[in-house]
């Protein structure tokens, strides 16, 4: 049984992500929450910690809660759902380590496709996310005024692999519909994501650092 928790700031939203997991089987909501802090409350022991947290990406404020993930990440997977689509938040989510992202437009059988993948040990991101980050990742460097500074990643980093796999996501393939067209197993699949999902922490990491 995967144990997963939510995090948001409105209850009703809470409510609606209980409501989608309850039927699903392997998942059970363990916890529901405001906040990380109101969540390490509820469950202050090691043996009730969550295997998946669904962060809400802006809970609290107006600002993303990137330092969350990563905290949370020490001892959990992290899902981030957020009404955003914009390529700093979801590029900012992934380097700041959530497994996944997924936008409140998600229907509920994408929403527990999400978890599943993410408690495998997975990563998820849905198409039109998908297409934002290869759009970003082919976008021509800019002239970087700091040239010590470590330059962006870009679509020549990644392998040809890598850039069919995200090219087919971004056009809408699922991660199944993508190994059969490649002719590769889905865990493969989800290697290459992964990857993709690694060079983008790596600059990231150094960035932050500089």
């Amino acid at each position: 049984m995967v144990r997963v928790a939510i995090v948001d700031d409105h209850p009703i939203a809470r409510y609606g992500v209980k409501q989608v997991l309850a039927g699903v089987d392997g998942l059970q909501v363990v916890a529901s929450a405001a906040s990380p802090g109101e969540l390490a409350d509820h469950m202050p022991g090691t043996d009730e910690c969550p295997d998946v947290v669904i962060l809400d990406l802006y809970y609290g404020g107006d600002a993303p809660c990137l330092e969350a993930i990563g905290q949370l990440g020490t001892a959990a997977r992290v899902l981030v759902m957020s009404a955003s689509g914009r390529p700093a938040d979801v590029l900012g989510a992934i380097r700041a380590g959530a497994a996944g992202y997924i936008t409140k437009q998600a229907d509920g059988l994408m929403f527990a496709a999400a978890v599943e993948a993410v408690a495998r040990g997975g990563f998820w991101l849905s198409a039109e996310l998908a297409d934002i980050v290869h759009a970003e990742l082919s976008r021509p460097p800019r002239q970087d005024p700091h040239p010590a500074r470590p330059r962006r990643l870009t679509a020549g980093d990644l392998s040809p692999r890598e850039q069919e796999t995200l090219t087919l996501i971004a056009s809408g393939f699922t991660y199944s519909q993508v190994a059969t067209r490649m002719g590769i197993s889905k865990a493969t699949v989800d290697t290459y994501i992964e990857r993709i999902r690694g060079k983008l922490q790596v600059g990231n990491k150094v960035a932050t650092a500089s």
